[in-house]
């Protein structure tokens, strides 16, 4: 039913003239400035939902260590705060960039609070879930659920929240050669 369907999106994508691209997809930085993700085109993404009070918090630090480990062989870590799981994301944009900082020394690039499920699913998540298959259902089940996206912006892989950053290393590298 799936596949049906998809195939039926892809028909009407294509004679409606657009197709949907990775790169063309808008987000806003954490300092609130529009951006596409055109930005990355080239280098390795790992897409992340993060949230400040979540018991998966500390995974912030395993994903700033791949982020300086990788960065210069082309890893580009994205974390996009969501408060769509138990408020666990409850305060400004100001406050989510201090909280990183000051506990986490985050310098991966942060975005704006979005959602990741629901009516008002961000573009980008209605894409990575479009591109990838989840556990049962396609939606996000809670923060830090991430996805590993090829060179070409081909989604390569989903993990669940309680897989480590340490865990996807392997895969990372695999993917930056």
């Amino acid at each position: 039913m799936k596949t049906l369907f998809l195939l039926l999106l892809s028909v009407v994508v294509v004679f409606g003239g657009q197709t949907m691209n990775l790169y063309d997809i808008e987000v806003k930085t954490i300092d609130g400035k529009t951006i596409t993700l055109d930005k990355y085109k080239g280098n390795v993404l790992l897409i992340v939902n993060v949230a400040s009070e979540c018991g998966f918090t500390k995974q912030y630090k395993g994903l700033q260590s791949l982020h300086v480990e990788y960065e210069k062989d082309g890893l580009s870590v994205l974390g996009f705060p969501c408060n769509q799981f138990l408020s666990q994301e409850p305060g400004t944009e100001e406050d989510i960039k201090n909280f990183c900082m000051s506990n986490f020394g985050v310098s991966f690039d942060m975005f704006s609070k979005i959602d990741v499920n629901g009516e008002k699913t961000h573009p980008l998540y209605k894409y990575l879930k479009e591109k990838s298959d989840g556990f049962i259902t396609d939606t996000i089940k809670w923060n830090f659920t991430k996805f590993l996206v090829k060179r070409n912006g081909e989604v390569f892989k989903r993990y669940s929240p309680s897989t480590s950053p340490e865990e996807i290393e392997d895969d990372i590298k695999q993917l930056l050669k």
